[in-house]
């Protein structure tokens, strides 16, 4: 009943060019910047001014008003911006109501007040460039209070995050856990013939389905339910989730918004996920989630790698990379003001003593926060017939900004695995048979005293993926310096051994286990297929 009122929206956003270029142009960079830290002012006061210079208020300054900022219009002008939809098609969509003020006996022209965010929102993945639409339910600033517990989250920095990291590897299935607003099964869609999209909340399947629509977006199946239940007995070959994973105290009082908190203990929630993703991954598919994780009395990572256990028949590769860490005064700030409620205030002080009391109860000393990538190996680890390739497990801490990824780090992850998989599969004699490039993004750093003809200091650096920056000695960086795709290594560390009159076979111990990790880590590149 609904589809055809969407497909009159997607009409008129389209007429109306409703998009992240035209509001920037609207209300410029700096009010642009001013709204992703939660104030509308300088964009209000822009439109103000655009007003005031138009007979007839243009399409995107009702729509910025109504939908972006959060405020409500004439419904006259609403009818002039969505004239297929219109204000009667608008309320049956739930995105509009009538402004409370109309039933004042001095209110002016009838209004309508925004129910929903609808915002444009564009992006560049390893398809190209793309925009779609995206309807969430309206937030703080809108609202003028806290969230609500069920509220639908839009796109926000979490969700930047894991779109990027996505492998965009063409694939016959995706599933989308906890999928929200819906926008990551939207990128999923791009790269998989079907994708499964599931939630606990009804609301946020209601507006994923509503966004697929309106952005034309055909093979997503929309399902409700907690964790893999909806799935129960499908595989899939990428799995995609930004699980609720914040680390929310379970006592009266708290509110638990559904879009973060998971309703379990601590990190439960994501040892959950990452305990059920062997069951629901096809072999050699990936899965990829954010995800939080407590410090108590030992490491993190020892945590980690226990959550990874199974038999050794479904052992999962995995690669885990913590990028931030946080004490737990700072992670209760974080998610009080995330759900809206403000310092100094009461219920701050509440809160914040509910969360403190949470952590020391159970021994928590730090949160980490990351990126978790697991995959179902192809050969079932079984050692009764061939070797089979070594399993990965790879913890490690990346806390520093990321290297230049315009189209995300999707890629760049997808090409580590790959040459992973190939020099694991090598020994030292094939790998040393084996000719290599050096990546693209790759660049030498020497640092000389003055006057001195030899370095005192080289440094590899790598511009995209993770922008790692290696040292290097005199062996490793003329072995690097040589690696054109045409000699093989085992010819290019025997010639540096006569260079520097060493012995070429400890030599060549010492440096292919470096050659190795600059494959794993994207600094050299395996021949082509």
């Amino acid at each position: 009943m609904t589809a055809p009122l969407i497909d009159l929206l997607r009409a008129d956003l389209a007429a109306a060019n409703f998009s992240v270029t035209a509001l920037t142009g609207l209300w410029g960079i700096e009010a642009d910047a001013a709204l992703r830290r939660n104030q509308r002012v300088p964009a209000l006061r822009a439109l103000g001014t655009l007003r005031a210079t138009l007979t007839v208020p243009e399409p995107n300054v009702v729509l910025a008003q109504l939908f972006v900022l959060g405020l409500p219009v004439e419904r006259t002008e609403l009818d002039t911006a969505l004239p297929s939809l219109g204000v009667h098609g608008a309320e049956q969509l739930g995105l509009v109501g009538a402004h409370p003020q109309d039933s004042t006996p001095d209110a002016g022209p009838a209004q309508v007040a925004p129910l929903v965010e609808l915002r444009p929102y564009s992006f560049v993945d390893a398809h190209g460039a793309g925009s779609w639409w995206i309807t969430s339910d309206l937030g703080e600033l809108a609202l003028g209070h806290p969230l609500g517990e069920n509220h639908v989250l839009g796109v926000g920095g979490a969700s930047l995050t894991l779109s990027a990291l996505m492998i965009p590897t063409a694939v016959d299935s995706a599933l989308d856990l906890g999928t929200g607003c819906g926008i990551q099964a939207l990128h999923a869609s791009r790269h998989a013939t079907r994708v499964v999209a599931t939630d606990i909340s009804e609301r946020a399947l209601e507006l994923a389905a509503l966004n697929a629509r309106l952005n034309g977006v055909e093979n997503i199946e929309f399902r409700l339910g907690s964790l893999f239940d909806p799935v129960a007995g499908e595989r899939f070959d990428h799995i995609i989730s930004n699980p609720p994973f914040v680390i929310t105290p379970r006592v009266e009082g708290v509110p638990s918004y559904e879009y973060r908190d998971g309703g379990l203990v601590g990190d439960a929630l994501v040892e959950a996920v990452v305990r059920g993703a062997a069951d629901h991954l096809t072999p050699g598919g990936v899965a990829q989630l954010l995800g939080n994780w407590e410090y108590h009395a030992d490491d993190a990572f020892d945590r980690l790698t226990g959550w990874l256990e199974s038999p050794e028949e479904a052992a999962l590769d995995a690669w885990i990379i913590e990028r931030e860490v946080q004490p737990p005064t700072g992670y209760a700030e974080t998610w009080i003001r995330d759900g809206g409620t403000r310092p100094d205030t009461p219920d701050f002080d509440r809160l914040y003593g509910a969360w403190l009391d949470d952590f020391e109860a159970r021994g928590v000393r730090q949160v980490g926060f990351g990126y978790m990538l697991l995959r179902r190996p192809t050969d079932g680890r079984r050692r009764s017939a061939a070797p089979a390739r070594p399993r990965l497990v790879r913890l490690e801490r990346l806390p520093e900004a990321l290297g230049h990824n315009p189209a995300g780090i999707g890629h760049h992850l997808a090409e580590c695995l790959a040459a992973h998989d190939w020099q694991a599969g090598l020994d030292d004699d094939a790998l040393s048979r084996s000719t290599l490039t050096v990546a693209s993004d790759v660049t030498e750093e020497r640092h000389f005293w003055p006057g001195q003809e030899d370095p005192t200091l080289m440094t590899l650096h790598q511009g995209g993926g993770f922008g790692r920056s290696v040292p290097l000695d005199t062996a490793q960086a003329a072995l690097i310096g040589a690696c054109d795709g045409e000699l093989p290594v085992g010819a290019i560390i025997d010639a540096i051994a006569q260079l520097l009159d060493a012995d070429a076979a400890a030599l060549r111990a010492e440096l292919l286990p470096r050659v190795r990790g600059l494959l794993d880590d994207g600094f050299l590149e395996p021949p082509a297929a």
